[in-house]
């Protein structure tokens, strides 16, 4: 089911769990590796394809939330402002969001808007986690430098978080392990 605003959302009150980052960073890859389905969330090589709340009801029992990306959108500074203001409004405001997953493509590490999407995240009372996406991408010794770096720079240095590759599935159980406890955290009205 897509959104543009709250009337759109579901209102059966299952726990929500949403998934942010830049534009094709791998959001829709990583809904589909955790569901095991290859095209239940739409993937594409365009950034900026994602321009609305996408949730998907998984067992009956809770949602992934896909949110749009941020920076590049085709549409210009405008339509990127409005699904900027979805994106924000919705994580600040939904009552059934328990926790925030922040994809960061560990190629590049963090750039600034993920940095500035780290500093809203952590002001925000709702757990999140870190999960470097594309690893594949590397070489185990260039994903350990990046890694390095990024806990170096010190700003990101006490943040949890896990590695995912879309093509073999390494990380999926262990975001699993951290998604499930704020699951039951949510059902049980508990934070």
């Amino acid at each position: 089911m897509g959104a543009v605003g709250k009337a759109d959302e579901p209102a059966d009150g299952l726990p929500e769990i949403a998934f942010s980052g830049r534009s094709n960073v791998g959001k829709s890859s990583l809904i589909n590796r955790l569901v095991r389905r290859k095209k239940l969330a739409r993937t594409s090589s365009t950034p900026g394809k994602t321009q609305q709340l996408n949730f998907y009801r998984i067992n009956g029992e809770f949602y992934l939330v896909d949110l749009p990306g941020y920076g590049f959108v085709h549409g210009g500074a405008e339509l990127r402002g409005r699904i900027g203001q979805l994106a924000r409004k919705y994580v600040e405001k939904s009552s059934q969001l328990g926790a925030v997953i922040q994809l960061i493509d560990a190629r590049h590490g963090p750039t600034a808007l993920d940095l500035t999407m780290i500093d809203w995240l952590q002001e925000s009372p709702r757990p999140f986690l870190l999960v470097f996406t594309k690893i594949d991408k590397l070489s185990r010794g260039k994903l350990k430098r990046q890694l390095d770096q990024v806990a170096s720079a010190g700003k990101l240095a006490d943040l949890q978080f896990v590695t995912f590759s879309a093509v073999s599935g390494e990380g999926t159980d262990d975001i699993w392990e951290w998604i499930e406890p704020r699951l039951v955290a949510r059902e049980s009205g508990a934070r």
